[in-house]
C-alpha cells in the first residue's frame, strides 16, 4: 500500500470517527428530549384525567340541582 492510499484510509478513518462522536452526541441530546417529552406527557395526562374527574363530579352535580 502507498504512503498516499494510506493518508487517504487516515482520512476517512478520522472522517468516521468525527461522524459517530457527531452521532453519539446527538443520540444523547435526542433521548434527553426524549425524557423531557414523556415526563411533560405524563403531567398532560394527569391534568387530563383531572379535568374529566371534575367535569364529571360537576355533572353530577348539576344532575343533582336538576332533580331537587
Amino acid at each position: 500500500m502507498s504512503e498516499q492510499e494510506v493518508r487517504k484510509l487516515e482520512y476517512l478513518v478520522d472522517d468516521l470517527l468525527k461522524a459517530c462522536e457527531h452521532l453519539k452526541q446527538e443520540n444523547s441530546l435526542l433521548r434527553e428530549r426524549q425524557e423531557v417529552l414523556f415526563q411533560e406527557r405524563t403531567k398532560l395526562i394527569e391534568k387530563n384525567e383531572l379535568a374529566c374527574t371534575r367535569i364529571e363530579s360537576m355533572i353530577v352535580r348539576l344532575k343533582a340541582q336538576e332533580h331537587a
